[in-house]
């Protein structure tokens, strides 16, 4: 007999358990079906372990440059490329652990296997087809197999994986996913990278510190397509001067496998062919969501793009059925995902005053070097939109932290209403942006004007004084550049 619950989730990834963990604490009956590894890609082959390779590379740049800093380090610094990754590894395992705890002390049941819903409200689930990419901590007491098991409420989120070309399919041996370049055997001396989003400058930043010459081919005009120009610009400077090589407007039309790597033939707009030849190739030109295989076309559960299709509360157009995170679409990131879940399982629960997700106000961060982070509109975007706008910057190099940090390239821009002195958009370059966003973004969200801002009083000395100053300039006030 089908055992019975309120709602099960497929997939726990972090929109994933964090929606088990919501509706737990809600008082549902709530289980989560898992097929590989509990925390999804984030924990375990995305955002986690790369941040923790990022940051053996950012030690070396630091141990390299000792002498900006009045140090002086004797000998050769290199990188032990499997102590690197050794480190990753346990960072994603200690985090994977964390997330079977939290199964656990929520009373959440955690079914081993692939899901596919039967019928509305039935989920069977089947053993593992698919190996898991690791090994398994020791799953809670709660764990479940293979069976059907019944539920009022079901909600799909199996994330994405990465987009792949036709023609040039990833082998795991010359030409790399993001899979596969999380998990160098050795450091290679050169490498392609296919793509300028996120994946694709977070991999050119990392690889280029630990001493690759790295190529970054990318369809649009500018790198980091979805920043604002500006930003994309002053980035690409950077990276030239660490020595990354940029083909814009081209695209990798063939990949040819060589006895010692890979040549890439790279066309511009043009229609001219250009020969690339290294060891490695990654292809980081976007993800795809994973709807496959789950019943959802016999459902007639819709979808578009490699997507579900749902509305602002993760509902899809079969009464029972819900879908968060990647598998909902853009953008695909894991703090959307998060917060796309609590809104679905509160709404489901009938908790009063659920606000629709706006994705206007989720920010994005790139974790090269140097970082990039943004939320709301481009000037570009704001603009097209028809806002009569004030732009304000501020340079890292008149910040007296950033100074004595060494890090004085990069600057904040902010854009407001010119009318309203709402604030539009904001986006940033420089040392450890990703983790000043937050507060334009807890701002956008309290509807916070110019005049609440240049009101705040900010610490010094701090990076964050750039954030005031930004707003400062966009009225002609800054008071210290």
């Amino acid at each position: 007999m089908a055992e019975n619950y309120d709602v099960i989730i497929i997939g726990s990834g972090p929109g994933g358990y964090v929606t088990a963990v919501r509706a737990a604490q809600l008082g549902l009956k709530t289980a989560i079906v898992e097929r590989e590894h509990l925390g999804g890609i984030c924990l375990n082959w995305g955002c986690i372990p790369t941040k923790a390779l990022l940051r053996s590379a950012e030690i070396k740049h630091y141990a390299e440059n000792g002498k900006d800093y009045g140090l002086t380090i004797d000998g050769k610094i290199s990188a032990d490329v499997d102590a690197v990754v050794d480190r990753s590894r346990k960072v994603s395992q200690r985090l994977n652990g964390g997330v079977g705890f939290l199964m656990k002390k929520n009373k959440i049941d955690v079914i081993w296997g692939e899901a596919k819903l039967s019928k509305p409200g039935e989920v069977v689930v089947s053993e593992p087809s698919k190996k898991a990419m690791q090994p398994q901590p020791p799953m809670p007491k709660n764990t479940k197999g293979a069976g059907t098991y019944k539920a009022k409420h079901i909600i799909v989120a199996t994330g994405a994986r990465p987009r792949v070309l036709p023609g040039i399919e990833p082998d795991g041996e010359k030409i790399w996913t993001y899979f596969e370049a999380m998990v160098p055997k050795t450091m290679p001396k050169s490498l392609v990278v296919m793509g300028s989003g996120a994946i694709g400058m977070e991999f050119a930043s990392f690889y280029r510190t630990m001493g690759a010459d790295v190529t970054v081919v990318e369809l649009m005009p500018q790198i980091l397509p979805v920043e604002d120009a500006e930003v994309s610009k002053f980035a690409k400077r950077q990276f030239e001067k660490q020595g990354i090589q940029f083909k814009l407007e081209a695209k990798v039309a063939k990949v040819e496998k060589t006895k010692d790597g890979i040549t890439a033939h790279v066309e511009t707009k043009d229609g001219k062919v250009e020969k690339i030849s290294a060891e490695k190739l990654i292809s980081a030109v976007g993800v795809q969501g994973n709807i496959e295989n789950l019943g959802l076309e016999s459902l007639g559960v819709k979808t578009d793009r490699g997507c579900v299709v749902v509305d602002s509360y993760g509902r899809t157009n079969v009464e029972g059925i819900y879908a968060i995170g990647d598998v909902a679409g853009p953008p695909m990131l894991a703090h959307k995902a998060e917060h796309e879940g609590v809104i679905c399982i509160e709404k489901i629960a009938g908790v009063p005053g659920v606000h629709a997700l706006d994705t206007g106000l989720i920010p994005g961060c790139t974790y090269c070097h140097p970082q990039v982070a943004s939320v709301g509109l481009t000037e570009a975007k704001a603009k097209d939109a028809g806002r009569d706008i004030r732009v304000g910057r501020y340079q890292f190099a008149a910040n007296g932290k950033a100074i004595a940090l060494g890090e004085d390239q990069g600057f904040v821009k902010t854009i407001f209403d010119k009318k309203t002195g709402e604030l539009l958009g904001a986006h940033m370059i420089g040392a450890e942006v990703t983790e000043l966003i937050q507060g334009f973004v807890v701002a956008m969200n309290l509807e916070t004007t110019e005049e609440e801002l240049m009101h705040t009083v900010f610490p010094h000395p701090t990076l964050s004084e750039m954030m005031k100053e930004s707003v400062l300039d966009a009225y002609g006030r800054t008071l210290n550049a």
